[in-house]
């Protein structure tokens, strides 16, 4: 079944949010990555195109190696049931950085659903048959995939190193606890 979109208020928009741990430590730096700064950007993005935004699908915290993850697959399920024909991201890694779950989504599986794919940043449009970035998608998921596989070895090679050293790996206690009375009446003497 082919959807015979007339314009753009025709299409039920589903934009897709995702920011990763790794992401969040880059957040210290640069608050380009951050949820809500994506969320800006997207729903800025809708308004520009007269687009008709239907629902928004986040996962927070959650790495993009996997597509098993809460706000994608709800994303998945309103796709199987009608509820959205679009889906939005700021960049094709926010979809995902597995480079061939990411190719199977943009090139077999939304078209097979009617569903049009937008990565902003990265100006990739399903919707435009002969746009040289959508050509380009592949190798910017590989890259993808790249950068998320180098992340991983630099994080545990800081661990290793740590580990080596002897220093405290474990989780820094939330409260310190409170002292007895007995322990204040003795230290104010």
């Amino acid at each position: 079944m082919k959807l015979n979109i007339m314009n753009n208020i025709d299409y039920k928009v589903g934009i897709y949010i995702r920011l990763s741990k790794e992401d969040e430590e880059k957040e210290k730096y640069s608050e380009s990555e951050s949820i809500g700064n994506q969320r800006a950007l997207l729903m800025q993005y809708i308004k520009e195109n007269k687009l008709n935004f239907t629902h928004e699908y986040v996962d927070d915290g959650v790495s993009g190696t996997s597509f098993d993850r809460p706000g994608f697959n709800q994303m998945i399920e309103d796709i199987e049931n009608g509820k959205i024909n679009m889906v939005i991201t700021k960049d094709l890694s926010r979809l995902g950085r597995n480079y061939v779950q990411s190719g199977y989504y943009t090139e077999t599986y939304f078209p097979e659903h009617n569903v049009r794919y937008i990565a902003i940043l990265d100006n990739i449009d399903t919707a435009i048959s002969d746009s040289a970035n959508n050509d380009i998608a592949p190798f910017k998921s590989i890259l993808n995939e790249m950068y998320a596989k180098d992340t991983s070895k630099k994080i545990n090679s800081v661990l290793q190193s740590k580990r080596k050293q002897g220093e405290y790996l474990g989780t820094v206690p939330f409260r310190l606890q409170k002292r007895s009375r007995k322990q204040i009446s003795f230290d104010s003497r």
